[in-house]
């Protein structure tokens, strides 16, 4: 007996997921490389370009509303296009010449979303979004009491940081912080490494005593 062909075109996206899943991991872990080059300064240029553009922006809602630095970059960028457009068509007028539409290559070229990528990233968005909400409910319904009161001093901690910085200052110290600490570790990493080995042997003592006085925190695989 033949299954419907309707019946059919709805079970064989649900066949494909685990492939298309696959290959949005592999995907992702190319870009994740790329993104990495771009951390190390590998390229000093393009990464110059992606950090001071990023800056910039985060300085410019610092001083101006979203609406307003959106609106600036597209005036900026709108007198740039239509004065290069009116100075083409000038020089060409003079010329006498038919050159065409000075960015004729770039509105040829195609920058709609393939549903490949759609896709792609959608599933591997679903994917981290389940994970972390089991993560949130094994935390906030106490399933290992050493992980529910660490995240309870990391959400104490982040009290005092919200207090003293506000969320645009806290994404611009990040976005510092990750163009330049992966830098600084590769040239000192032997000493980092040293430091926090240091420091995660001390923590693990202070855990494992609190474990051990007190009933009831040590983990189930103990």
């Amino acid at each position: 007996m033949t299954s419907a062909p309707g019946a059919e075109a709805l079970t064989s996206p649900r066949m494909r997921r685990p492939g298309q899943l696959q290959a949005a991991q592999r995907s992702c872990k190319m870009d994740a490389e790329r993104v990495v080059e771009l951390l190390y300064w590998r390229d000093v240029k393009t990464t110059g370009v992606v950090f001071g553009a990023a800056l910039l922006l985060l300085l410019s809602l610092t001083l101006c509303s979203i609406v307003s630095v959106c609106s600036y970059v597209g005036l900026a960028l709108l007198s740039v296009t239509i004065c290069f457009r009116i100075y083409k068509g000038i020089l060409q007028a003079v010329q006498k010449s038919d050159e065409g539409h000075p960015f004729r290559q770039y509105l040829d070229q195609e920058v709609a979303l393939s549903e490949d990528t759609v896709h792609k990233y959608s599933d591997l968005v679903l994917a981290k979004l389940n994970k972390t909400i089991c993560e949130m409910r094994r935390l906030f319904l106490v399933e290992d009491l050493v992980d529910s009161i660490k995240f309870a001093v990391l959400m104490w901690i982040l009290t005092y940081i919200g207090a003293l910085f506000n969320g645009l200052t806290l994404l611009i110290l990040g976005l510092v912080a990750v163009f330049s600490c992966p830098i600084v570790y590769e040239k000192h990493q032997t000493q980092i490494d040293h430091y926090v080995g240091m420091v995660n042997n001390q923590v693990k003592d202070v855990i494992g005593k609190i474990q051990a006085k007190v009933p009831g925190m040590k983990r189930k695989a103990e």
